[in-house]
């Protein structure tokens, strides 16, 4: 098969969205909010879904603003027959679905033995049971090929303690996602992961001054993230710039990843 850029100039109208329709989960706040703002303003069409109704309400007002149509739903993510629903009205309103970003999730802090059966089963349907209950939903209406993205964690690839099962899940959706990569290239769709890590959100606030209790660098890079650094990332995977790009992971974490244990200290030196 011929490349797209055979018949196309690589340019900086490549990165637009338009004419494309994205489905994001957890839209109404953090990430997911940032997400469906940036793919709004580089021409997507949006399906937005969320429990936190004001919230969602939002970032519809916002992405209507920016002159994307909006399919909103306001739901949880682990009904699956209002998932079912909700993709099949985002096709019906907008066609063919382009984009999926898997962004929901959720988990608690606490020891893996003090989980029990009940909260285990929780944490796998939030992180792990949306992603593939979504992705079901959703590939069979990507109808001209496509993109998906899922929201994974820095936690998918090191130790999380107290947060054992979030982290094992987030490292399934990463395995899932290269899995996905290589049954679902016929199809021509990708499909990609964004690890992000010390991105400050509503449920996950950050030490402004961006040190630790110890004095050390939360992160490498002398800036503090933001969930618009998670979103270009986003919008980097969904379009035609990344159209050769799949069963990655893309990490969006300040060098903390490649930093392993090493710490930087007030001065720039690194201590381990």
């Amino acid at each position: 098969m011929d490349s797209i850029w055979d018949s196309r100039v690589l340019s900086p109208e490549a990165v637009r969205l338009d004419g494309r329709v994205a489905l994001v989960t957890g839209a109404a706040r953090g990430i997911g909010a940032a997400t469906a703002r940036a793919l709004a303003r580089f021409g997507a069409d949006l399906g937005l879904c969320d429990r936190e109704e004001e919230g969602l309400r939002a970032v519809v007002r916002d992405a209507e603003s920016l002159g994307a149509r909006v399919v909103a739903g306001c739901f949880d993510a682990r009904q699956g027959e209002r998932v079912e629903d909700f993709v099949a009205a985002v096709e019906e309103a907008l066609g063919s679905i382009d984009v999926l970003v898997n962004n929901a999730a959720g988990t608690f802090a606490a020891p893996f033995l003090d989980v029990g059966e009940r909260g285990e089963e929780a944490l796998i349907r939030e992180n792990f049971g949306t992603v593939t209950r979504f992705v079901r939903a959703v590939v069979p209406r990507m109808h001209r090929g496509g993109a998906l993205v899922h929201v994974t964690s820095v936690e998918a690839h090191r130790a999380a303690p107290g947060y054992a099962i979030y982290a094992a899940m987030k490292a399934a959706v990463e395995n899932l996602s290269r899995s996905l990569a290589l049954e679902l290239a016929p199809r021509r769709i990708r499909s990609n992961c964004v690890a992000p890590d010390m991105i400050p959100t509503p449920g996950a606030p950050l030490p402004p001054d961006g040190l630790s209790p110890g004095g050390w660098a939360l992160t490498p890079w002398p800036e503090r993230g933001a969930p618009e650094d998670v979103a270009a990332a986003v919008v980097f995977l969904a379009g035609d710039l990344a159209r050769f790009v799949t069963g990655a992971s893309l990490a969006v974490d300040g060098g903390t990843s490649a930093a392993g244990g090493w710490k930087r200290m007030p001065g720039g030196a690194y201590e381990l």
